[in-house]
């Protein structure tokens, strides 16, 4: 680390729990995070702020108006432009001394493969359970840990799947059969409430990163913004999960 950076980061490196060392490995990691809209915005900005060497963003969609109440590292200038050019533009003015990789374009198959593998945590910001369930697999499978949030009218949740045998992932909370959604466009959010789950989520990856503290693995964080309560239930495997058996679903 040089100076600038020892400047850059101290607020963080005065943390007990981080040091310098935790610093050095998030500069080290590389992360890989999945939809630039609403809870990939504070995500990746967070961690482009806090060191998080490499980042990876994909989305295959553009700005538009309607983005701009809640996707906040989207401005009207960029409306029109793919969302990973606008991101990677104010991720760069944010932090330029780390790297950051735009794919515009929805990873599937071996692509989503490669990149999984190669990251040390995934962010799922998407917002739509066939991406979930897709990137579920893939780290269940290359054991990448995986930082799930959702969001939607004035809700959200947040939890980490670790990917280890043992641990629940996804598709233990969620059976496949019959998942539709909700949407944002049809149902609405709230803007602060997408910054909350991604900020969380920017937490919870930090922690996995460094090894701070204890995450999410095993627990299932509920926000209901509407009265302000939160509620953490804890997540077992599901014993007839086709994922975690290691079978096609």
């Amino acid at each position: 680390m040089n100076d600038d950076q020892l400047l850059r980061y101290s607020r963080q490196i005065m943390l007990p729990a981080l040091e310098y060392e935790g610093q050095q490995q998030l500069l080290n990691s590389r992360v890989l995070i999945i939809g630039m809209g609403g809870l990939g915005a504070p995500v990746s900005m967070y961690l482009a702020a806090a060191g998080v060497g490499h980042m990876v963003i994909v989305d295959f969609d553009v700005v538009d108006l309607s983005n701009l109440q809640r996707q906040i590292i989207h401005t009207t200038q960029t409306i029109g432009q793919p969302k990973t050019d606008s991101a990677w533009t104010a991720l760069n003015a944010i932090n330029p001394d780390i790297r950051i990789d735009p794919i515009n374009q929805m990873l599937e198959g071996d692509e989503l493969l490669e990149q999984v593998k190669q990251a040390d945590v995934v962010v799922d910001a998407s917002d739509n359970f066939s991406t979930r369930f897709a990137l579920n697999k893939v780290c269940r499978a290359t054991a990448t840990p995986l930082v799930s949030g959702a969001a939607i009218r004035m809700e959200g949740q947040v939890s980490v799947f670790s990917g280890q045998p043992g641990d629940p992932c996804y598709r233990c909370l969620y059976p496949e059969e019959g998942q539709v959604g909700d949407s944002c466009s049809e149902n609405g959010v709230l803007a602060p409430v997408v910054g909350i789950i991604g900020s969380i989520q920017a937490t919870e990856a930090i922690k996995v990163l460094t090894g701070m503290g204890s995450t999410l693995v095993g627990k299932l964080m509920i926000l209901d913004a509407l009265h302000m309560q939160w509620r953490t239930l804890k997540l077992k495997p599901d014993p007839r999960c086709p994922v975690c058996n290691g079978e096609n679903s």
